[in-house]
């Protein structure tokens, strides 16, 4: 199946329309992007004109180191303090792998009432800055969650866009939204690192298949549905090629919602633990889901907590148990 590599139009029909629909045809579907990748430029954030062009030609920018050794050290101390909590593991934000009781992710961090120094690290500069950058507007955070895969134990994320489940299913209308991974342990090509595939941002690919109800209960264990068929990604790959992400900690890696990305799992004894946290464009906010279910629950996809970030520019990160 042929990719075109032409710029797809802008298209300005009404969120109402439903301008990318999915698991409601028998077969797969590519269809062009029609939303822009970078709506800013490089006199409205930190980011270079090279680092958006970048972006916007693969759909993703890693950034080696991006944050200081004191500051992933208090991360990780902070990440320590959670999964060390009993409570923690009772919280419905709190996802198992599939094959074990190990915690695979936990959602909903930088609510304060799961981790106030994780609401900081979602609202600092540095990280929020670039976002409303890219996406020429002010944020508010869609989802959070670290993604762990503990030695021996983690299992894979299977190739997905992103954006198909939060449209299908949170009623995200538009591509307006940028994930933001922080790299708290070495990532290396063997414990499952982030792959992404380039330029697979610029398609939208609908995939196969009803969603069922409650849907998340076990997507977020193992996806079935809202996974693109193999010849469809055969057809990317063949465009873009794979990268994966590996990295020291520290390490920035910026991505389109509708990238199309995935992870190995981790059968090595080097735990890899990923923060992420998926800025939305305030003009992009959620609708009704576009697959006719019962909308997500709130730590999956905010549709009522979704003041615009309190961005402080001069701020720098706190150490976790100290007042600012």
């Amino acid at each position: 199946m042929p990719l075109s590599t032409s710029a797809p139009p802008v298209d300005t029909t009404p969120h109402c329309d439903d301008l990318y629909p999915s698991r409601i045809a028998p077969e797969a579907e590519i269809i062009p992007r029609l939303d822009p990748i970078v709506y800013g430029d490089a006199e409205s954030g930190p980011l270079s004109d090279e680092q958006l062009r970048r972006y916007a030609e693969d759909g993703f920018l890693v950034l080696p180191g991006f944050l200081p050794q004191a500051d992933v050290a208090a991360c990780a101390a902070e990440l320590a303090r959670l999964c060390e909590c009993p409570q923690t593991l009772r919280l419905p934000e709190a996802i198992l792998e599939p094959k074990g009781s190990e915690l695979r992710s936990l959602f909903a961090i930088h609510e304060p009432r799961i981790s106030p120094y994780f609401s900081e690290v979602a609202a600092d500069a540095r990280l929020a800055g670039m976002a409303m950058q890219i996406l020429d507007d002010q944020v508010t955070v869609h989802q959070s969650r670290v993604n762990l895969k503990p030695g021996f134990a983690g299992q894979e994320f299977y190739w997905h866009s992103d954006f198909e489940t939060w449209h299908v299913e949170d009623g995200m209308p538009r591509m307006r939204a940028v994930s933001c991974s922080v790299l708290l342990t070495e990532n290396t090509p063997l414990n499952g690192p982030l792959m992404l595939i380039p330029k697979s941002h610029r398609y939208f690919v609908a995939c196969v298949g009803e969603t069922p109800d409650n849907h998340y209960q076990m997507s977020l264990r193992r996806q079935e549905y809202g996974v693109p068929e193999h010849h469809v990604l055969q057809s990317l790959y063949e465009q873009g090629g794979i990268r994966e992400v590996s990295g020291p900690p520290g390490t920035v890696v910026l991505f389109d919602c509708n990238a199309m990305h995935g992870s190995n799992s981790n059968i090595t004894p080097m735990p890899r633990s990923n923060l992420f946290f998926v800025y939305n464009s305030v003009s992009n906010g959620l609708v009704e889901p576009y697959c006719g279910k019962t909308p997500r629950p709130e730590y999956i996809a905010a549709r009522e907590r979704v003041a615009p970030l309190d961005v402080d520019w001069t701020s720098r990160l706190r150490e976790p148990g100290r007042t600012a």
